[in-house]
């Protein structure tokens, strides 16, 4: 008989423990595991409203979206407020105006939105430059700080992120029709106007709510790039919207598992894992196209 010395597990089982080592080491701070839920949550939800960026080529409306809170955010922080309610007022805000100006097509939205996202950048540019410790304490802001989420910055962003998924879930048809056959909203009489101004101040929030992940520099990044990655797999919008929220929930993780061990920034290795899995489906579209 062949006895097994209990004090020397076999290869393999040290192997297995050092995988779930690697694994749930991050985990064992609860910074980690909030910074995890946060990161996921947003990756579905900037995914989600995302397909409606790339399918009304809106791509523009992200960037001009992330960089038009800073106006807000500059204002909250000279009156020692909330920095995300004040950015949330100002996504609004800017939201509403690109709706007004581009009413009826009295302005082209793209033109509303590069008139506006220049003011508002501009204005937010000239107030935080006025402050002497700008860089310290909006640093933030600009570049995402998940590993600071709170429990109570987590509420709030999974508060805010189901409100406006249980809005898109119930809106869902109107906005599909509004955003591709103006023709038959017309016919059926659904309030445009008022769906596409929703629309934006969804989008709007959306922003606000990434500011902690990613930042303002990189929240049109999470909201494009899993989007676009789905338009290329699948063209239908109920699909692309799941296969979207699956590649923003796989880049957060990833992301974050890579930046905790790389030690570099998280917003940027979460941006970076959902720009390799668009690369991933564009050579396997080239491929599947020859």
């Amino acid at each position: 008989m062949v006895l097994v010395d209990e004090c020397c597990p076999p290869e393999d089982e040290h192997h297995t423990r050092g995988q779930m080592n690697w694994l749930f080491e991050p985990l064992a701070y609860q910074f980690m595991q909030r910074g995890l839920f946060a990161s996921v949550i947003v990756g579905v939800l900037c995914a989600v409203m995302g397909t409606y960026v790339v399918l009304r080529g809106m791509a523009f409306l992200g960037d001009a979206m992330a960089h038009a809170i800073l106006p807000g955010v500059a204002i909250a922080y000279l009156l020692q407020g909330n920095l995300l309610v004040g950015a949330g007022v100002a996504a609004v805000i800017v939201a509403l105006s690109i709706g007004l100006f581009s009413r009826e097509g009295t302005v082209k939205e793209d033109t509303a939105i590069g008139i506006l996202f220049a003011a508002a950048l501009s204005l937010g540019v000239a107030l935080i430059s006025s402050m002497q410790t700008y860089a310290v304490d909006l640093s933030h802001i600009l570049f995402g700080n998940v590993l600071g989420v709170s429990s109570s910055d987590l509420w709030m962003i999974g508060g805010l992120s189901f409100v406006i998924l249980i809005t898109v879930s119930l809106f869902f048809k109107q906005f599909l029709v509004i955003s591709f056959d103006p023709v038959l909203a017309a016919t059926l009489r659904l309030p445009a106007e008022l769906l596409r101004n929703l629309m934006l101040v969804l989008l709007a929030l959306t922003v606000v709510v990434s500011l902690q992940t990613v930042g303002v520099s990189l929240a049109a990044a999470m909201l494009v790039t899993p989007a676009a990655t789905a338009y290329l797999l699948t063209r239908r919008l109920l699909p692309m919207m799941l296969v979207s929220a699956l590649i923003g929930a796989l880049s957060s993780v990833i992301g974050l598992y890579l930046s905790y061990y790389l030690n570099i920034v998280s917003g940027s290795t979460i941006v970076l894992t959902a720009t390799a899995f668009f690369l991933i489906a564009f050579l396997w579209k080239r491929t599947r196209s020859s």
